[in-house]
């Protein structure tokens, strides 16, 4: 994969306080800016939300339903509400993720993103994660879907917002050893950003994705994640065993699966150059672990706290 700089940012989000992080001894440090998903096809009864709360979450990402339905308003207002009231009570901040094949650029996928929007303003979402830039880089007509889908996301971002609603593109990674997309550079879509030109939208820095695209491309992490940092609004965190080129397949792991979903510390994210720049950063961090390999959501928290604190247990640099 071919890795180029990324254009200056223009959200500022991260420049002001990178370097001025809290101590990383302190329990505190990524207390109301840690979330925990709700996987796919997972719908947030009391109990479970009871349980993240609990165990010191202060977000919870969910799930949108399938694209079919974004574009029934009804059906959308529905649903919305019915998410939006389950919530009310357990004071968690919602982060929505839109269905992961949509992608803006023709009139049908355009109808779903206005739905999706309308979804989140109805249940109340901070952020909406949305897979952008994913097409094949082999794909003949990469640069058309490109402009299309660029084109699309101007008019869906001014009508962002109006509704108090920010667009989160996140970059992605090979599920298996396969085809290069666009998205799987987090350079390209800080490019796509920076076009955008909007405080409407940002990145959702997914590093267990950046660590695999680094081992792909034969770089560091750091060389893919420092120069996004300032256009970051959320970061998902998870871990997996990079592009198992040097590493062998564990017991109880999906052979030749990359994109694994582990929890924090139990893959070979470098954990000791990321935290500090996550800590330090002011965007919320949203925990993406499958639920085969999850512990109860006290035990996760417990366990992301602590690859953090080993991994940097003094103030950031400055």
């Amino acid at each position: 994969m071919a890795i180029t700089s990324s254009a200056p940012g223009t959200l500022g989000t991260g420049d002001a306080t990178l370097g001025a992080g809290p101590r990383m001894g302190d329990r505190d440090f990524l207390d109301g800016r840690l979330g925990l998903d709700l996987p796919a096809g997972w719908w947030p009864g009391k109990p479970r939300l009871k349980s993240y709360a609990a165990a010191g979450f202060a977000l919870v990402q969910a799930r949108m339903p399938a694209r079919s339905l974004l574009a029934d308003q009804p059906a959308v207002e529905a649903h919305a509400t019915a998410l939006r009231d389950v919530l009310r009570l357990t004071g968690l901040r919602l982060i929505l993720h839109a269905p992961d094949d949509l992608l803006a650029g023709t009139a049908e996928h355009d109808r779903q993103l206005d739905g999706a929007l309308t979804y989140a303003c109805v249940a109340g979402a901070e952020l909406v994660v949305y897979h952008g830039a994913r097409i094949p880089i082999a794909d003949r007509a990469v640069r058309d879907r490109l402009r299309d889908e660029e084109r699309s996301l101007r008019r869906a971002l001014r009508r962002a917002a109006r509704l108090g609603v920010r667009i989160a593109i996140e970059n992605l990674a090979p599920v298996y050893p396969g085809a290069e997309y666009v998205c799987h550079d987090p350079s390209a879509v800080a490019g796509l950003v920076h076009r955008l030109d909007s405080d409407q939208a940002g990145i959702c820095l997914d590093v267990g994705h950046a660590h695999i695209a680094a081992e792909l491309a034969g770089c560091t992490i750091l060389e893919l994640v420092d120069p996004v940092l300032e256009q970051v609004i959320l970061f998902h965190v998870h871990d997996n065993l990079g592009a198992r080129t040097r590493v062998p397949c564990r017991g109880g792991i999906e052979p030749l699966r990359l994109d694994l979903h582990l929890p924090p510390g139990a893959g070979t994210v470098p954990w000791s150059a990321l935290a500090p720049r996550i800590a330090g950063h002011p965007a919320p961090v949203q925990l993406e672990v499958h639920p085969a390999g999850r512990p109860e959501p006290g035990t996760l928290a417990i366990l992301t706290h602590e690859v953090f604190r080993r991994a940097a247990p003094t103030r950031v640099a400055t």
